[in-house]
């Protein structure tokens, strides 16, 4: 990999997002070239100001602004569209996820096993003191757990935390698919066709930082759970 583009999209995360671009700017990646890429999806706070003061003039930082807002899909799907690393991955603004374990995804593609790596947040058992510390978090967790075991029965390769949002994917293979969703379906969707198109996914685990509701979290279970297990059979049996 000669060149890496990190797609950073953003909704409302005025609180987290000058914290998280300051935290991925600061790490020196192994790869010779890295570009960052933010897209701001219709944020109605103050997002779009702090991005804008964080990186003002920085050559390789890129700022993209929705009028309205689209989804976490559509937000990726416009970063895609101005990329021009080798390897891209997505970054969410919102701190759960520790940029520092990009490298670690760098590394397991460096192993040379397979051309797609996911982080995986789900090889270990419930933690009822942090992670899965409400019923809510726990239904979150049961439901990513149904939906991996799903995806690894459709698609005949076993994957663990298919909803995981650390995917380091080679962009010649996002030329030849064609991305739709808006949403939280984009997880379900680029996996799906991915596995479809015959890419061996390797994973490696990584760290997180929950957010509760109340800080801000977007996922809701009982509405995306269901659409992500749409997506996969539509895209297994229909598309």
């Amino acid at each position: 990999m000669k060149k890496l583009s990190i797609i950073i999209p953003v909704y409302n995360e005025e609180k987290t997002v000058g914290k998280l671009l300051k935290k991925v700017l600061s790490i020196k990646f192994s790869v010779k070239q890295v570009e960052y890429i933010v897209v701001d999806d219709g944020s109605t706070d103050a997002s779009a100001s702090v991005i804008s003061k964080s990186e003002v003039g920085n050559p390789k930082f890129m700022f993209i602004k929705h009028k309205k807002n689209q989804g976490k899909g559509a937000a990726v799907r416009t970063g895609l569209k101005k990329a021009t690393g080798d390897y891209v991955v997505i970054q969410d603004a919102d701190l759960e996820y520790a940029p520092k374990d990009i490298g670690k995804l760098i590394e397991k593609l460096e192993e040379g096993n397979a051309k797609v790596v996911y982080g995986t947040r789900l090889r270990r058992l419930p933690n009822f003191r942090r992670d899965e510390r409400t019923l809510r978090f726990l239904i979150q967790y049961i439901g990513n757990k149904c939906l991996s075991l799903i995806t690894s029965i459709l698609y005949f390769q076993w994957i663990t935390d298919m909803e995981c949002g650390y995917k380091l994917v080679p962009r010649e293979a996002l030329k030849d698919i064609r991305l739709q969703a808006r949403s939280f379906d984009f997880e379900p969707e680029i996996t799906a066709k991915l596995l479809k198109k015959g890419y061996k996914i390797a994973e490696v685990s990584i760290s997180t930082n929950p957010r509760n509701y109340e800080e801000g979290k977007k996922l809701r279970p009982f509405r995306d759970g269901p659409k992500a297990l749409w997506t996969l059979l539509k895209y297994r049996f229909v598309e």
